[in-house]
């Protein structure tokens, strides 16, 4: 980008920056577009969370302070017409929502683009809660469609939208998760104080995400609980939430305490990851889980459910991981036993992670949003490789090659919080 052109503003929306994978994302997208060359805001509708410590630099933190999501409406229509960006993109259910009124109440030519990072029929079905289960699709039907782009992390997740909520297939775009950067490498190759780690010691399955229904540790525990009957090896599992005292009381019943690791948050959970003989992931549904991609990055072998979605898509059909079904724990067990026993060739699955790199996912990003790709100060952050131009080229197809004046939120950006 020339020394004479204005730097165009980007702009991501979430409720906050705790744990968990859409997160991680938004803040490797956030980093992308400010290596590229872009102002970056990070709109919060409550500045706080584990992860405000990993704010790239260069990436300007905008704390709306609000109470809950709906009630940073008006906050988020302020800063869109104070900051006026190019672009707002918004991640999670309700923050999609509020993106969407926001830009239509402040009258801003921002483009809206809400992504989709989960797959939303199976959230609903299993949700807790009303709103959840009747009040979320109820909003998404009316309101994703008047969204400029509507992106789904993958074409799973894509298909599931479509037909939960009625609409054009052709109306959803598929940009993969920025996952992939040097710094993940860097951060991999930390030591790591756990004796389980240490060379020559049994090998440790390794599960990251948090201890919530959708993850469904209990069946990789009752997995583990059948390999250990047959082989030594030791299980950790890296994330908190609600079901921990469930959990603990399985170990409890199955005698597996001494085995079986639950350190909690642990950040960055890379070093571990790397030095793991096997990455297992049990869920009964995901959008496209994050640390698959970590593992293979890191070269190590994967084993995972065949949930909806994403699981399928990142392992080609079980040719970079084998896929069981969903809640059978005799069958996963049989998987670990097999992975663990056959020898695997790291640089074949570190080359598969390489589609899933956060200079990718920006260039798509920034075509969606009508910028120069490659046009920022670092070429390495934006310039699209041979799959991510194909991509680029379908999702121009889904939003017709026509010119559309942006959606746009506006709230003022918080003193305490604002750096440039």
């Amino acid at each position: 980008m020339g020394p004479d052109k204005k730097r165009p503003r980007i702009a991501l929306f979430l409720p906050s920056l705790g744990i968990g994978g859409v997160e991680r994302v938004m803040l490797n997208l956030a980093a992308g577009f400010a290596q590229w060359g872009a102002s970056v805001d990070l709109v919060l509708v409550k500045a706080q969370g584990e992860y405000m410590r990993r704010i790239p630099p260069g990436v300007r933190v905008v704390d709306l302070r609000a109470s809950r999501v709906l009630t940073s409406l008006l906050p988020l229509v302020r800063y869109l017409r104070t900051a006026k960006p190019e672009g707002l993109i918004s991640a999670k259910d309700y923050a999609n929502v509020v993106a969407i009124l926001a830009k239509s109440l402040a009258r801003v030519s921002t483009r809206v683009i809400v992504s989709i990072h989960t797959t939303l029929s199976k959230h609903v079905q299993y949700a807790k809660g009303f709103r959840e289960r009747a009040i979320v699709p109820l909003l998404a039907r009316q309101l994703y469609p008047r969204a400029y782009v509507i992106v789904a992390v993958s074409n799973g997740v894509a298909d599931d939208l479509a037909q939960f909520l009625g609409l054009p297939r052709g109306r959803i775009s598929v940009i993969y998760n920025p996952v992939i950067d040097e710094n993940l490498f860097a951060v991999a190759r930390e030591p790591v104080d756990h004796p389980w780690f240490a060379p020559g010691g049994p090998p440790v399955i390794l599960s990251v995400g948090r201890l919530t229904a959708a993850k469904d540790y209990p069946t990789l525990i009752a997995a583990f609980a059948e390999v250990r009957q047959r082989r030594d090896a030791r299980l950790a599992i890296l994330g908190e939430g609600e079901e921990r005292p469930r959990l603990h009381d399985l170990l409890r019943r199955l005698g597996l305490e001494s085995d079986v690791w639950l350190p909690g948050f642990v950040e960055p959970p890379y070093p571990y990851l790397a030095r793991a003989s096997l990455f297992v992931v049990s869920s009964i549904w995901e959008g496209l889980p994050t640390a698959i991609i970590e593992a293979l990055a890191l070269g190590v072998p994967v084993v995972s459910t065949d949930c909806p979605s994403g699981p399928r898509e990142i392992l080609d059909n079980g040719r970079f991981g084998e896929l069981v079904p969903v809640g059978d724990a005799d069958a996963l067990a049989d998987a670990i036993l097999r992975a663990l026993d056959t020898p695997h060739d790291p640089e074949r699955l570190r080359e598969r992670a390489k589609q899933f790199s956060v200079g990718n996912a920006v260039a798509q990003y920034l075509a969606l949003l009508g910028l120069e790709v490659g046009g920022g100060h670092n070429d390495e952050a934006g310039a699209p490789d041979e799959e991510s131009d194909r991509c680029i080229q379908r999702n121009k197809a889904v939003r017709g090659g026509r010119a559309r004046t942006p959606d746009v939120l506006c709230c003022e950006p918080s003193r305490r919080r604002a750096t440039t």
